[in-house]
């Protein structure tokens, strides 16, 4: 009698190795190799998800959806079990050896994964959540071997560039002119025409058609990303991240505005801080992936209003005060010299639209990232971050707001607050037999507490009781009472009730890492501004939170924000976990969607057309909604 089939040996070690639910209420690390890069991502995230967030490559031509089985990886260490799918794609012995479909392996545990580099350079490249971008640049080069001129052929050395160029209609700048004739005659006219929307650029001698790069900035208010990428491949070719260098001006928007409006000299010196921060991740990007800054035919900004407004020169006055008026939506043409940026000196800037003066260009990125105004479903994209932008709907109908929600998601004003880097403590877990135990950056020795896990300090200590749902820590007779193991942790410093999360090797509390009356505090106006938002746009659609089908978790904090702690302290909609996504740095993935496609940058204006802005100023049902939603649920 033969044995079974190898397709169904193969359904039986899938049956076999079956994933347990996942909760999403962890966070995992992955390493791809051969680069070695390192990630930290909530658990339950895709792999393939978690590689692309970070500007790792992996193959696919169907945007993540499991039907192209072309996102082969191998799982060098850690578990990760067979999914369904991976049988029609593996035979039994590389599903025994670690292989993998990335689209649908999830990270429930840290991970090290190999990645096999692309076979081929597709014509279409992945960006944004799952979203499927056809490669269609602005930037176009054309190599042009042409007829020199003669007495019978007198056509002028522009019409005999033009004339060539039959797929495009560019126009020239006086200041290609002047270097137009020179560069034909040098290069005996064999020449690659270089077109960026739809302006002549440059004519470089010889064939220099297979470079072309384009820059994306995310140009945030704490932090800044470029992304160097490959416009033949849609490929990143680098990624690298800074600090906004300018933070000595004030952590948030409002406190850089006041600079310029305190001293007249705040706006140069605050353009020209921006402008060396982008300056300074040209370099870094360009050199690592081994391209010449000339190389560089195009940049894509996406920021929020106000550091628009510093980084071109425009006066933010008018965006701290009622009615808050823009300069402009829509910015028309801009150079990337204009932002004090070193690439091709004739390199145009596509700048993002934005809906009003807290809604800016950042979210406008990451709704064309997400799709959120093409997909048929009711989701809600929420940036968490100093100032949350909002939006709720589908391809029927999108609103949008922005919730003040201070800087308690920085960490900026908690009294052991300090950024994600190294000591912070970025999740916590505490339970009333075992204690509390502590997920550090860096696995070092405790230093202070950054945003992700003051929510998840915050959200422990409503699941466990040691505080009430008003915000407030129980009575220390209480607590001894009923959470004998974790009272000792509920002290005072100052006359002020605190609870320590690590002792740091002593038994002072004023040397230790702890959580404060007032941290909890600033925690809850924060999280009772964004519920109040989202509370008020649900009312603007007339639908409830069971209508909602999925939430997007944006920004730099939301890809580390666990969803179960969002959930339990009601910075959330209370939906099915799996439903909550970190979305990652979507409005990164938006502006390098717009430097891939020029269909996108129109569906971008579009947006801009589409979406519903709505004020939350002077809304009279505004003040009842927060203060109905300070509390914890519960």
């Amino acid at each position: 009698m033969s044995g079974p089939s190898p397709q169904r040996r193969r359904l039986e070690l899938a049956q076999e190795m079956a994933p347990a639910p996942d909760d999403g209420a962890q966070r995992v690390r992955l390493r791809f190799l051969p680069e070695g890069a390192e990630v930290r991502v909530p658990s339950g995230t895709p792999v393939f998800d978690a590689a692309s967030w970070n500007g790792i490559a992996i193959d696919s031509t169907c945007g993540g959806h499991g039907t192209c089985k072309k996102c082969r990886v191998r799982i060098v260490s850690g578990d990760v079990p067979v999914g369904p799918l991976d049988p029609r794609a593996f035979t039994t012995d590389e599903l025994r050896e670690g292989w993998r479909l990335a689209c649908r392996a999830s990270a429930r545990g840290d991970l090290v994964v190999e990645v096999p580099p692309l076979q081929t350079r597709p014509k279409a490249a992945l960006a944004g959540v799952g979203r499927h971008v056809i490669l269609r640049p602005a930037v176009q080069k054309r190599h042009l071997v042409l007829e020199e001129p003669s007495m019978e052929d007198q056509r002028s050395d522009l019409q005999r560039v033009l004339d060539e160029l039959d797929d495009l209609e560019p126009h020239a700048s006086i200041e290609m002119l002047r270097s137009l004739g020179s560069v034909l005659r040098k290069s005996g006219f064999d020449v690659t025409a270089v077109v960026a929307d739809q302006e002549l650029i440059d004519l470089e001698p010889g064939d220099t058609a297979a470079r072309r790069f384009a820059i994306a900035f995310d140009l945030g208010t704490t932090t800044v990303v470029a992304t160097l990428l490959d416009l033949e491949s849609g490929q990143p070719v680098a990624v690298r991240s800074m600090l906004n260098r300018q933070q000595p001006y004030g952590a948030d928007v409002i406190t850089r505005i006041s600079a310029t409006m305190m001293d007249a000299d705040a706006l140069d010196a605050l353009g020209a801080r921006v402008h060396e921060t982008l300056a300074e991740l040209v370099s870094e990007v360009c050199l690592e992936g081994g391209v010449e800054p000339r190389e560089v035919y195009e940049i894509t900004v996406c920021g929020n209003v106000t550091m628009m407004h510093l980084a071109l020169g425009i006066d933010p006055e008018p965006l701290s005060m009622a009615p808050f008026v823009v300069s402009t939506h829509s910015f028309g043409e801009v150079l990337a010299r204009d932002f004090g940026i070193e690439v091709h000196p004739r390199a145009p800037a596509f700048v993002f639209p934005s809906l009003g003066a807290y809604v800016g260009g950042d979210i406008v990125a990451g709704m064309l990232a997400t799709g959120l105004t093409r997909d048929r479903r009711l989701r809600l994209f929420i940036d968490v971050g100093t100032n949350s932008e909002i939006a709720l709907g589908s391809h029927e109908r999108v609103v949008a707001t922005a919730a003040p929600a201070g800087p308690a998601f920085e960490a900026a004003q908690i009294r052991c607050g300090m950024r994600a880097s190294e000591g912070a403590i970025e999740g916590v877990k505490i339970s009333a037999s075992d204690g509390v135990a502590l997920d550090v950056i860096g696995d070092v020795e405790p230093v202070g507490i950054c945003g992700s896990g003051l929510v998840d300090a915050v959200a422990e200590l409503v699941h466990c009781g040691l505080l009430d749902h008003s915000g407030r820590f129980i009575p220390d007779s209480d607590a001894a009472e009923s959470h004998p193991v974790l009272a000792e942790r509920l002290t005072k410093i100052d006359k002020e009730r605190v609870f320590v999360l690590d002792w740091r090797g002593g038994s002072d509390p004023e040397s230790s890492v702890f959580l404060s009356q007032r941290d909890v505090r600033e925690l809850q106006f924060a999280k009772a501004s964004i519920a109040t938002g989202w509370g008020i746009l649900l009312t603007e659609l007339g639908v409830g939170v069971e209508e909602i089908s999925q939430v997007l978790l944006a920004g730099s904090f939301g890809a580390y924000l666990t969803p179960l702690s969002a959930i339990r302290i009601g910075l959330v909609p209370a939906i099915a976990l799996p439903r909550i996504v970190s979305a990652g740095n979507v409005a990164g993935e938006g502006a390098k969607i717009a430097a891939l496609s020029v269909r996108e940058r129109a569906e971008a204006h579009s947006i801009l057309r589409e979406v519903e802005y709505v004020e939350l100023s002077g809304r009279p049902d505004f003040n009842d909604m927060f203060v109905d939603q300070l509390a914890f649920p519960g």
